[in-house]
């Protein structure tokens, strides 16, 4: 079935759930910003890299309510699917993650439904990164809806590796062969290696800039 006949009976609704989404992103998106201007303004570093935005595809919801046994409807779309609308925070370092996590949780007006660590707790592919499923209050001319956005938060290399697994699994349809996933999983741990010598050598800088009293 086509996604346009699935939706075809609540297009306006379709388009109003869109529309939230996009509002969350935007809402997120500046928070994310004036923190980091606000770490620049007070320790003259920034933890961010870039950010990246995106709405999931209706294709991608779609496969995804039919890979879990669930109808494509509109109310199990938002029920069920959490990535609807998702933020990718890519930092420099791993310490610059959780620095990172804790400053949004700590956002008054945005609520962490839940998280999952894929750092300290790495999935099976290698796959590494922390996701946070927030809630952000949309308000309306007529009501306040509360919408979710997930966060991914990585380090540069996670994220060139990620890009490439995906990029690579795309290409199997997901059945890659076992090979393939062996020395993806290798590259994943020479990735946490490199974010950890990298991660030693930014301290090391840091401590000598104190010795040599250079700010």
């Amino acid at each position: 079935m086509q996604v346009a006949e699935v939706f075809q009976d609540s297009a306006e609704s379709w388009e109003t759930l869109i529309f939230l989404y996009n509002s969350a992103l935007k809402e997120v998106g500046t928070k994310l910003e004036i923190l980091n201007d606000e770490f620049v303004h007070i320790h003259k570093y920034n933890p961010i890299e870039y950010i990246k935005s995106r709405i999931k595809s209706p294709e991608s919801i779609c496969k995804k309510l039919k890979r879990h046994g669930r109808d494509t409807s509109l109310e199990n779309m938002v029920r069920y699917v959490n990535d609807i609308a998702g933020i990718r925070i890519v930092c420099s370092f791993t310490s610059d993650i959780y620095g990172m996590a804790e400053m949004i949780g700590k956002q008054n007006d945005l609520t962490v439904i839940s998280v999952k660590d894929y750092i300290k707790h790495p999935k099976e592919s290698g796959y590494k990164s922390y996701h946070m499923l927030v809630s952000v209050p949309i308000f309306l001319s007529d009501r306040v809806v509360d919408t979710k956005v997930e966060i991914q938060i990585r380090t540069i290399a996670m994220d060139f590796w990620a890009s490439l697994e995906h990029k690579i699994y795309y290409k199997f349809e997901g059945n890659a062969p076992e090979y393939i996933s062996r020395d993806l999983k290798e590259c994943s741990e020479i990735v946490s290696m490199m974010d950890a010598k990298m991660l030693q050598l930014n301290k090391a800088i840091l401590e000598a800039k104190v010795q040599q009293g250079i700010d």
